[in-house]
Formats: structure tokens, sequence, C-alpha cells
């Protein structure tokens, strides 16, 4: 696998530090207010990025931090008369809730800044006694001066840095380009214990502490948004390493949401809460959108890149109804049918379980046909190049379109009647290895709660059918369907299926 390292500025082969082991950090949210769908991009990358690893059969360990001490939370829990900790427990909770429904599993460790203040304190003592760090007041800052490599991984001179810097008004620091990481207590702010006396910690020293902590030096991966390169990254590492510490040996930085051809941000003010947009569209195709492009690119976000991943998703979950359907109708136990019938529960499909990509088994002719040996040709070929786009830099652009393409080739083959019932198993499973990597269990499953408004038209459609009235029929099919579902007649009974 070859990955793309923003320090070296080139694709690099990937192997982690520790035999079987990848240790990743990612720079997780400041709880101060919802989070925005920009947010949600670097924990869409981390989370698939573990899958895959694990889909290699690597053990991952994945550190996501929540920063729950900072001016914006303290800004927020003066003007509303709360506490910082009331401020930052409620965003962070609900920082959770938003992420859970994408459906992706949750990072393995998510350390709070606020519960590592003695780790902090003694990365900042570190890097005083190492002459890289020295206290101005109650504040203790870091030297750049004294760090020869600062600039290294965005690149930038630390003579054109300083051009057009300045000390802020309060600030006791003996240079504009020097950052705080430790700050003085100020009046009704939250403080704890320190040599320097009490104060809290900078922003950028709590990530450099906890990802020593929990994964230890040289660990393997370091993530989070491009935004994040400068100043946060290049100060994480200028304070690792300044205290004497070998830091991340990857750099993955994802590139921005924009809305309106410019970067979502709050302090702009142009965002779309995560929340919103999954109350207003599935998980899976906010999934897909975000997959869609290469997570180093820049991803123009709007009303029709999550309308076409609407569509994408419906025709995958429709495919795999289709497989389950065959299925069930070849006897199988393990997949029972769809909703059925006026009163029969939606059947359930197992979830799909961690599969590794080489561990599938193939599709093996039913009667030995020529045709469905092609398709079981095609299928490999799909996997293959499926595997190839991931371990080509996490390429999800490209591991989609195979996804697609087999989906496609899949319909045809069930149309054409080429596959047989261990051909039809094989191929689900196939492509529920596929989806699973990428974070899409949930288009495998063919559970769909019909809600009772739907179910009471199509009740009240069957009596206009049984008393020969097709115009009401036909008009309460129209408005199944403009409701997001399609209802199909069948002996004995209708099946209700989603179309959206």
């Amino acid at each position: 696998m070859r990955l793309y390292d923003s320090l070296s500025q080139e694709k690099r082969e990937f192997v982690p530090r520790d035999g079987d082991h990848v240790t990743m950090y990612f720079c997780g949210p400041t709880v101060y207010n919802y989070v925005h769908v920009g947010n949600a991009r670097p924990f869409v990358v981390s989370m698939v990025a573990k899958r895959y690893f694990e889909s290699l059969g690597y053990r991952v360990t994945l550190v996501e931090n929540i920063t729950d001490i900072d001016d914006r939370i303290i800004a927020r829990a003066a003007s509303e008369g709360r506490s910082c900790k009331e401020v930052a427990e409620e965003f962070a909770q609900a920082y959770r809730e938003d992420t859970d429904r994408l459906g992706l599993g949750r990072p393995d460790v998510e350390p709070l800044a606020t519960e590592h203040i003695p780790e902090i304190i003694d990365l900042i003592a570190k890097l005083v006694a190492h002459g890289h760090a020295y206290q101005a007041g109650g504040d203790v800052y870091f030297d750049v001066d004294s760090w020869p490599e600062y600039g290294k991984l965005s690149k930038q001179q630390v003579s054109e840095m300083r051009h057009g810097a300045r000390i802020e008004v309060g600030e006791s620091k003996a240079d504009p380009l020097d950052f705080a990481l430790w700050k003085g207590a100020k009046p009704g702010e939250p403080a704890w214990d320190s040599p320097w006396g009490p104060g809290r910690p900078g922003w950028h020293i709590e990530c450099s502490a906890m990802s020593l902590k929990y994964l230890g030096p040289g660990f393997d991966l370091h993530g989070g948004g491009r935004d994040l390169i400068f100043p946060h990254h290049e100060n994480e590492i200028a304070q690792a390493e300044g205290a004497g510490y070998a830091f991340a040996r990857f750099w993955v930085h994802n590139g921005m949401l924009n809305l309106s051809q410019e970067k979502m941000s709050k302090s702009i003010g142009n965002i779309r809460t995560l929340r919103s947009v999954l109350d207003a569209h599935r998980p899976e195709a906010l999934v897909v959108a975000l997959l869609g492009s290469h997570y180093r690119s820049p991803l123009e976000f709007s009303a029709e890149l999550l309308e076409e991943a609407e569509e994408q998703v419906g025709r995958l979950r429709n495919m795999f109804r289709e497989l389950s359907d065959r299925m069930a109708g070849a006897g199988s136990e393990e997949v029972p049918a769809v909703h059925s019938g006026s009163t029969a529960e939606p059947g359930l499909v197992p979830e799909a379980k961690p599969f590794s990509l080489s561990g599938v088994g193939e599709v093996r002719p039913p009667n030995g046909t020529t045709r469905d040996s092609d398709f079981r040709g095609r299928m490999a070929a799909r996997r293959q190049a499926f595997a190839e786009a991931m371990a080509d830099d996490l390429n999800t652009a490209a591991a989609l379109a195979e996804v697609f393409s087999l989906a496609r080739e899949v319909n045809a083959a069930l149309a054409a009647g080429e596959l047989g019932p261990e051909g039809v198993a094989a191929v689900r499973a196939q492509l529920a290895a596929m989806l699973h990597v990428l974070g899409l269990d949930a288009v495998t499953s063919v559970r769909d709660e019909i809600p009772p408004e739907i179910l009471a038209l199509a009740e009240e459609r069957q009596e206009a059918r049984a008393r020969r009235d097709f115009a009401r029929a036909d008009a309460l099919r129209a408005a199944i369907t403009q409701r997001g579902y399609e209802i199909r007649d069948a002996p004995g009974g209708y099946k209700i299926v989603p179309t959206r």
C-alpha cells in the first residue's frame, strides 16, 4: 500500500511501525457548537482507513481527540451564563450522537483534553528543560527560533511567516511567531495548577500530548483537514520533536468541503450542520457523497451531490433486495424475504462482518455454464481493481466506481438468469465485503421499517382492487410512489419496497 505523505509530499509505501498493528491519530472537533458536515469528512476518512487496514488483517488503534477547553467554549459559556464544562459536555455528546448516525463505528480512544492535564504539563516541562519554551508571566510559549526545522510540514520559511505577524494586546511573548503552550489563569476561566501557576493548556500542545500517550513515539499516521497543516500540525511536530520524541511517520490531510465555492467554516457562517444533513438524507448517502471524491481533493457540497448519492444508494439497496429475494426463494434460511403481504414483518439480512477482501469465496457456476464462468472472472477483476484502488492512497472514489460497475453487472446477470443460488450468495458476500470496507453496511440490509401511513395506503389499495375500483387503486399506487415506496403485486399479497 502507498500513502501520500504531506511532509515528504510524495506517495510512500506504508509499513506499520509495529508489524501487524496500525496506529493512527486524527484531530477531532472543538465542542462549542454542533459540528458541520465539513467536520464529518476527516471522521469518515479515519473510520474508512481503519476498516481498510482491518480488512488487510491488521489490528488498528485509532485515537481521535475532543477539545473541551478553548477560547470559543469559554466565550459561549460566558454569553449563556453557563460553565465551560456544561457547554463542552452538551456539544461533545451532540458530536458523538451525530457521528454515530453515520454507521461507521467509533474511534478506539476519544480522549478529552481536560482529562490529560498531567501529560500536557509534563510535555511542556520537557520543552522548557530542552530550551524550546520559556515562561512569560503566567504564560509559557514555544520559542520558534529555537527549532530550526519549524515550517517543514507547511513548507514555509520563518522569515516569511514573520512578515506581518504581531503580538496581540495582553500577550507577553518575545516573538510574534511564538505560540502558547500554557495560558495563565484569567478571572472566571477554568484553571489547573502547574509549575508556572494556575492556567490552562494551549490548543496545539493537547494533541501532541494525547497522541504520544496513547500511541507512543513514531506512531504511524496523523490525519486531519488541510486547514490544520498550519499552524496546528506544524506546532504539534515542533512540540513533540522539541521534547525529544519521534512523531508521526505519515501525515494525511483531507481536502476541504466547499459550499458555494467557499470553504465551509463556522467563522464565515456558511455551514450546514451534520445533524441537519442527516435529518434530510440517509446517512449512507452522505458517506457515498464524501467518498465519491478522493480524500485529498476539495469537494463542492451541494443538494445535487446528495441527491445523486441518494439515487446511487437506492440502486444498491434494490440490488441487495433482489439478491435476498433470490436467496430466500432458493430456500436459504439465512435471508428471509423483504416485506411481503399485508401483515408480515420486514425480513432481516444479518449484519455484515469485517470481511477480508482476499478471503471472500468466488462464484461457482450453477450447472457449470460458460456464462456464469465469464461472470466469475468479471467479478474477480472488479474485486482486484477495488483492492488496487484502496491500496493507492485510499482512493475511495475509484473503489466506489468498481462497486457500482459490479452492481450493474450483477443486475444484468440476474436479469439474464446467469447466477444460480450459490452464485447469488457469493456475489452478495463479495459486494458486502467491499461495502463494509467503505462503511456502507447499511446498504446491504434489506430490513426496512415500512411506515404505518404507507401500510394503510397499501391496504386501502388492496380493498380498491378487490371491488375492482382500479382508478382508485392507481391513485393510491401513485401516492405510495410519491412518498418514496413502490408496491409490487405478488400471488397472495404484495411487497412494499423503498425507492430511496
